[in-house]
């Protein structure tokens, strides 16, 4: 589909023959304005107006270019289901069928929308993001960090996780999501922390008690960071208590991962526990799958932050603070799937300055 499409059919929840702008034609300036480093409503009006001969190849500008207060309601008032189901249907034209693919799901705090004087507790969003495309496919709201428990499961009703693998940070290690990821004839990859004390106890016992299975371990070395991840595995169903084994549905193999990282003269140790539904898989297989979830904190959250500056976006009213972010995403990936030495803050960059760059971007 064309870039105009996406937008296109979304439903306008306004009142009929009482708006002077179009739905689709807000949304697409917003998006062109996150593509050319833009980061605010009067960066939109900016934009609009200093590229209207642009702007009118792709959008119907009867009354001209809308005015900073039209963009501010409009974001404000627009249903964050709508431009959520802009951004997934995206993300599955770009990525196909998800079967055999890690899908990451893990929660982000917008911290501009967390002013202490108003009292607010802050919101957090759950992205689920596909490792081996770099790409996020959808995204739910919670209202604080403890609530991320209730917005994966509606999360993942909402996608086909048909033989894709599933991980999951140790808050959403919950016997309920096991359960429904099986469900959905998907697998789980979820790191095991103290919240599920008697698992956990039993997990790091059986690896204080028994030889690994397979062990795996990779060394990697990156701008003065030297890494070791060893990796050792365990049959869930030779080492652990019957008890923990009927509570967690297919549990089959248990995952322990010791992280070694020096930088400099510093040096640091981790040991994390892995459950998985799957066997018969090498320790490499779930070295790798603790190694891909951190792609959704380095090529999503890292880059929303940075190249994006979320975190400094004050908007605040009624849905705006979602709304924007989910742009911000969608801008994203557009950025993303453009092949070039560039990198992804120097083609925002480029597409303010050339309007020619900016149209091989969304075409």
């Amino acid at each position: 589909m064309s870039i105009q499409e996406y937008f296109g059919h979304t439903e306008d929840f306004r009142i009929e023959n009482k708006c002077s702008h179009r739905l689709s034609d807000i949304l697409l300036i917003g998006l062109f304005t996150y593509l050319s480093n833009g980061e605010d409503y009067e960066d939109m009006v900016l934009f609009g107006k200093s590229h209207k001969d642009f702007i009118e190849e792709y959008c119907y500008l009867k009354n001209g270019i809308p005015s900073h207060d039209t963009f501010n309601r409009v974001f404000s008032l627009l249903h964050p289901d709508i431009l959520r189901g802009c951004l997934n249907d995206y993300g599955k034209d770009l990525v196909g069928l998800l079967s055999e693919k890690q899908i990451c799901f893990d929660g982000k705090k917008l911290k501009g929308v967390n002013p202490k004087s108003r009292g607010n507790h802050g919101l957090y969003i759950v992205n689920a993001w596909v490792a081996e495309n770099r790409l996020c496919i959808g995204q739910k709201r919670v209202e604080d960090k403890s609530n991320e428990i209730r917005a994966i499961p509606e999360l993942l009703k909402e996608i086909d996780i048909e033989e894709a693998v599933v991980s999951i940070d140790a808050i959403g290690c919950q016997q309920e999501i096991a359960e429904q990821i099986i469900s959905q004839k998907g697998h789980y990859f979820l790191a095991l922390k103290q919240n599920q004390a008697e698992l956990y106890h039993d997990v790091s016992g059986s690896f204080k008690a028994c030889a690994p299975q397979g062990i795996r371990e990779e060394w990697e070395y990156e701008r003065g960071r030297y890494e070791v991840r060893r990796c050792s595995i365990l049959s869930a169903q030779e080492v652990l208590l019957e008890e923990n084994l009927k509570q967690w549905t297919e549990l089959k193999t248990i995952v322990k991962i010791e992280a070694m990282r020096m930088i400099g003269e510093k040096q640091s140790h981790e040991i994390r526990y892995y459950i998985s539904d799957e066997q018969s898989q090498p320790a490499a297989y779930y070295n790798a799958l603790a190694r891909g979830h951190w792609g959704i904190e380095n090529h999503l959250h890292w880059h929303l932050d940075v190249t994006f500056r979320e975190d400094a976006c004050r908007a605040r009213k009624g849905y705006a603070p979602e709304n924007l972010s989910t742009m911000r995403k969608f801008a994203l990936q557009i950025l993303k799937e453009h092949d070039d030495k560039l990198s992804l803050k120097k083609r925002k960059v480029r597409a303010a300055y050339d309007i020619q760059y900016l149209k091989e971007l969304i075409s």
